[in-house]
């Protein structure tokens, strides 16, 4: 079985956070030649395996849905730092322009099987790894292109605290940039057409035929 989530550490639901900053500078000062680019710091996947005693599961661990004995817990996640800069207008306006875009991602693995595992379902759930970091794989372009279309983006902002709208408004465009991020990358519906012809890991497919298949045909 596979558990894809993206953690909000504050409300614990499936999203993906974004870290906004942002700059005010006056309307004749150019923004540094390397802030008008998106930029992305892609680091390395970090897996994690595990052996839990079914009668007895860590508090760590996500729940089991029955009559699952496994999991591959996947948390894909991106945080977008939005860099801008701002010209007043009078006292309750502004022009926000975007001049940089920082997305961090991260792929974390945790592998959950039971203490005595067949390797039928240790493969099974290696498999779900394996469509994970191939989703992954290409992130980085992903982000990228994404971060990309907001570069140069114009809002407009207006109230008594300018300083707290600007705010707002760079924390929506982060919001939408690990929103679509999220959208474009989302690989449960290959995950759940590999659970589907291995009745997870019931059938008698090896994972590693099961994992081809499923990539080719997506």
């Amino acid at each position: 079985m596979n558990k894809s989530a993206v953690r909000y550490p504050l409300l614990g639901v499936l999203f993906i956070t974004a870290l906004v900053w942002w700059w005010r500078v006056s309307s004749s000062t150019k923004p540094d030649a390397a802030a008008l680019k998106a930029q992305i710091d892609k680091r390395a996947v970090m897996v994690a395996r595990h052996t839990f005693d079914p009668a007895a599961q860590p508090a760590d661990m996500p729940p089991l849905v029955a009559p699952e004995t496994a999991e591959c817990d996947t948390d894909f996640i991106s945080n977008a730092s939005v860099l801008a800069r701002s010209k007043k207008l009078d006292m309750t306006h502004a022009e926000v322009t975007v001049t940089g875009v920082k997305v961090t991602l991260e792929l974390k693995i945790n592998i959950w099987v039971p203490e005595g595992a067949t390797q039928q379902v240790i493969e099974h759930e290696e498999g779900h790894r394996q469509i994970s970091e191939y989703s992954y794989h290409d992130a980085d372009k992903v982000a990228e292109q994404i971060a990309a279309e907001h570069i140069g983006e114009k809002v407009s902002v207006s109230g008594s605290d300018l300083d707290a709208e600007i705010n707002t408004a760079l924390q929506k465009i982060g919001a939408e940039i690990t929103a679509e991020y999220n959208r474009k990358l989302n690989p449960n519906a290959v995950q759940q057409r590999y659970d589907d012809i291995t009745d997870h890991s019931r059938y008698d497919i090896a994972a590693s035929d099961a994992v081809a298949r499923v990539l080719k045909e997506n």
